[in-house]
């Protein structure tokens, strides 16, 4: 003796499966709308080329990258007294500055 519900449940399977090759379909038609459009960090792709960087730009942007890397560690007073030193001397005394710094947190 079979149970009611099974031919029922049979039914609502193979609805199912219809129903997620339909999504499926559709998300591959979907992307390579969105994957030509954006990227994975969610940052809207250009087409165009980036821009060459001269060598003094790139050096003034490493030198900005490790600032900024020593300024994270580094409490809100040491911060300040670093970007006094930056005013003052320039950036590179403020890095090696604020090198020490670290080196003495650790």
């Amino acid at each position: 003796m079979k149970p009611r519900h099974l031919p029922l449940i049979g039914r609502e399977i193979r609805i199912l499966s219809r129903k997620l090759i339909e999504l499926e379909r559709g998300l591959r038609r979907l992307a390579p709308m969105l994957s030509s459009t954006v990227s994975t960090n969610g940052a809207r792709k250009d087409n165009r080329h980036s821009r060459r960087l001269s060598a003094k730009a790139r050096a003034s942007m490493v030198l900005q990258g490790r600032y900024m890397g020593y300024m994270r560690q580094l409490k809100p007073r040491q911060q300040a007294q670093v970007r006094k030193v930056r005013e003052a001397t320039g950036v590179r005394s403020a890095i090696s500055t604020a090198r020490q710094m670290t080196l003495c947190l650790r």
